[in-house]
């Protein structure tokens, strides 16, 4: 990942045409995120503003987001002071990634309100912070930081706003040739001498005076010329000395230096500069690298790219890099771009941290099952044997006189083998011969009434590791919202205890949010993504000359394409989806049933979710991750 300055500045430049346009809706879909609907100037649009700790963010989007049924505290604040509002300007603070929205609005009197919302995208400290543009006063913030969590700064209501740190970096799309060959020699210098420093023995104990003065030599200097040496690591030297630089540009301008290092001197060029043409020590090589990477993003001239770095990593970047051509994809704008390579990783990140422990428990659910399976099947094989208890018995109470009480066994000719042949029949010996006998018909009994028992558990088990299966494949492409609609399941069905407070029930939704997609033809595809949503889909909401789609013998999403008419491109399009959320989502040629819904049941006492249907055919599809995701879809209650 690679959100640096660079890329805080293409984004930027994108909102731009957005000042002026007026904030319609607010919306908070969980803890990190705000979601501000545009209207007016720009053409209007969403605009997604993220405090993820892990994936923090702001660009335009239209990803479809649930949002909660009661908008949490911030986001009602942030709806008082915003919403109706107009964006007076969107700036970025230096080359840091720290962005300012300013915001115009009217307050319950009617008088006008200036607000400034604070974007600062910094990792795990990342925020989002509202305040009052004329007295700078923090009005609240999406995390709060309070004294035991930092001693430099605090984001909480009614505190004045305080920057973060300073980092004493330079600009660097305001630092010139010379000033760089002149921070790169100072650079050079420090190194050295923090490297003389470090290997002489103090000989005795500095005080004083002398000793502040020599401690202020030892600390990074403004001018960003106390990292590390520029020539043994300039892309550590260049991250340290300049803002807004992240390791991915720094290291990109080294490898422009070292291709350039080869080619012929370019001419007006002082001798004396080319003495010692070797790259890792020539600063006019790595500024004329440095030069050409940055003058784009001087210019505003942004080529967003996604490609795979050396270790097979996905990066994105707001100006090209270079990169294998076969793993770089090329974007019309930085919010596409960024779009893309987040995707919904944000919220699989939370929905992994979420369903943790319903994973845990399901595993283990299926475990004990899979035991039980084996231990059903060895009692079934014991039972199936039942019939040579009974011959045993009868051939005993046929042969009494010729066994006697205290014999371990007995050999007696088995007159139902067609050939006579003798059978050797273990006895206890402190049993008479009748009693003997009258064990072995008990046995008999025992296994002959358990082999019904034993095909019922057999079947029940069978369900049971089915039914466990299909909930963690459900768990693989679950939403938040889906989570707990899995969760509910689970405790209507008996398996876990409802968590949630006595007294307080949940209102029960009788129409489930449901991910509906268009297909190239205009058709409606409805997918549902767990058990309660594939019950409504298939058996309430669909009409019985709807098509109906699942995965042959795999644990899958209901697909419904609800239309009579359509085309080859949307059946293949419906089926797609049914191998895409399934089980074999990685594999090719998945089987996919298809059959209109009038010939799909619900046996009475199934399990949620199951069905039996027939009159279907069957496709065979490979999921294409790029196709689907190309399909228009939106959530639908």
């Amino acid at each position: 990942m690679a959100l640096d300055g660079i890329v805080t500045r293409a984004i930027v430049h994108e909102l731009g045409p957005f000042i002026g346009a007026r904030v319609g809706k607010i919306y908070q879909p969980n803890a990190h995120d705000l979601i501000f609907i545009l209207r007016g100037a720009g053409g209007g649009g969403k605009l997604l503003l993220s405090a993820n700790p892990t994936y923090p963010r702001l660009h335009l989007t239209d990803r479809n987001t649930v949002n909660p049924a009661e908008a949490p505290m911030f986001c009602m604040l942030m709806r008082k002071h915003c919403e109706g509002g107009t964006i007076e300007s969107i700036t970025q603070v230096g080359m840091e990634r720290i962005i300012h929205i300013n915001i115009k609005t009217r307050d319950e009197l009617g008088d006008v309100s200036a607000k400034k919302i604070i974007i600062e995208l910094m990792g795990r400290h990342s925020n989002i912070i509202l305040t009052d543009l004329s007295t700078g006063t923090i009005i609240d913030g999406i995390h709060h930081v309070t004294p035991s969590i930092s001693s430099y700064r605090n984001v909480m209501p009614g505190i004045a706003y305080l920057e973060p740190p300073q980092q004493h970096k330079l600009n660097p799309l305001e630092i010139g040739k010379e000033d760089f060959v002149t921070l790169f020699s100072s650079a050079e210098e420090a190194a050295l001498l923090a490297g003389t420093r470090e290997e002489e023995e103090p000989e005795e104990i500095i005080e004083g005076e002398i000793a502040d003065l020599l401690r202020s030599l030892e600390e990074p200097k403004a001018d960003g010329s106390g990292g590390p040496s520029p020539t043994a690591d300039p892309i550590g030297w260049m991250v340290h000395a300049f803002s807004g630089m992240s390791p991915l540009i720094a290291g990109e301008i080294v490898r422009q230096r070292s291709a350039g290092g080869s080619e012929a001197v370019e001419p007006g060029r002082d001798q004396q500069d080319d003495a010692s043409d070797d790259s890792s020590g020539n600063p006019l090589l790595l500024w004329e690298a440095f030069n050409q990477v940055l003058a784009p993003v001087r210019e505003f001239r942004f080529s967003p790219v996604i490609g795979t770095n050396a270790k097979g990593k996905p990066v994105f970047s707001a100006i090209p890099l270079a990169l294998p051509d076969e793993s770089l994809k090329h974007y019309s704008s930085i919010s596409v771009c960024m779009e893309d390579y987040y995707g919904d990783k944000a919220e699989r990140d939370t929905v992994k941290q979420r369903v943790s422990d319903l994973i845990r428990f399901l595993g283990n659910e299926r475990s004990k099952n899979i035991k039980k399976l084996a231990n059903l099947q060895k009692d079934l094989e014991e039972a199936e044997d039942a019939d040579r208890y009974r011959i045993w018995g009868e051939l005993l109470f046929a042969s009494l006189y010729a066994v006697s009480k205290g014999d371990k066994e007995a050999r007696l000719v088995n007159y139902y083998d067609e050939n006579q042949a003798e059978t050797t029949i273990p006895l206890d010996p402190l049993l008479t011969p009748s009693d003997n006998a009258q064990r072995y018909f008990k046995k008999y009994n025992k296994y002959k009434n358990s082999l019904r028992v034993i095909g019922e558990q057999l079947i029940k088990t069978h369900e049971e590791i089915a039914y466990m299966e299909t909930l963690l494949q459900q768990l693989a492409h679950a939403s938040l919202n889906d989570i707990e609609e899995i969760r509910d399941e689970l405790v209507s069905q008996g398996y876990m205890r409802d968590r949630s407070k006595k007294g307080k029930k949940k209102k029960k939704t009788t129409r489930p949010t449901l991910q509906v997609f268009t297909s190239s033809e205009g058709v409606d595809i409805y997918v549902g993504k767990n058990n309660l949503q594939n019950e409504y889909v298939t058996n309430r909401l669909a009409s019985a000359n709807d098509t109906w789609l699942h995965t042959k013998d795999i644990p899958g999403s209901h697909v419904v394409i609800r239309s009579e008419e359509f085309g080859d491109t949307t059946l293949e399009e419906a089926a797609q989806l049914a191998a895409y959320f399934s089980q074999a989502k990685q594999s090719s040629s998945v089987p996919v049933d298809c059959t209109l819904i009038r010939h799909v049941r619900k046996p009475s006492g199934a399990k949620p979710g199951f069905v039996i249907y027939d009159h279907q055919k069957t496709l065979f599809v490979t999921p294409d991750e790029a196709r689907i995701k190309s399909l228009p879809n939106a959530l639908r209650s």
